[in-house]
């Protein structure tokens, strides 16, 4: 990510960009450490992202913001929720098989 005075805001405005994109309305967007998780999207419609996600690429971060906003219309990890991550972050298998070696 380019280097901002406010790094945080600059991914929720990009989480927020996406929600626009995608035609999803996430109740909130916060950035906070997070232990286990890059993200995570709650059935009241909070989407949680990990600060850590700032010393990652973008195509990582959109990876996680499109796939946690997803949730908003798809509840499980389907062959519509994966046929729309795949139009919108071309490649993203890569990075769950990345992710599971870790």
């Amino acid at each position: 990510m380019k280097s901002s005075q406010y790094p945080v805001q600059d991914l929720r405005r990009r989480a927020l960009a996406w929600a626009i994109k995608l035609k999803v309305n996430p109740r909130v967007i916060r950035v906070q450490e997070m232990r286990k998780k890059w993200g995570s999207c709650s059935s009241s419609g909070t989407v949680t992202l990990a600060i850590d996600l700032l010393d990652c690429s973008e195509r990582f971060q959109d990876y996680v913001i499109v796939h946690e906003l997803l949730h908003l219309r798809y509840e499980r990890h389907g062959r519509m929720f994966k046929a729309v991550l795949s139009a919108h972050v071309p490649g993203w298998r890569e990075f769950e098989l990345r992710n599971r070696e870790v």
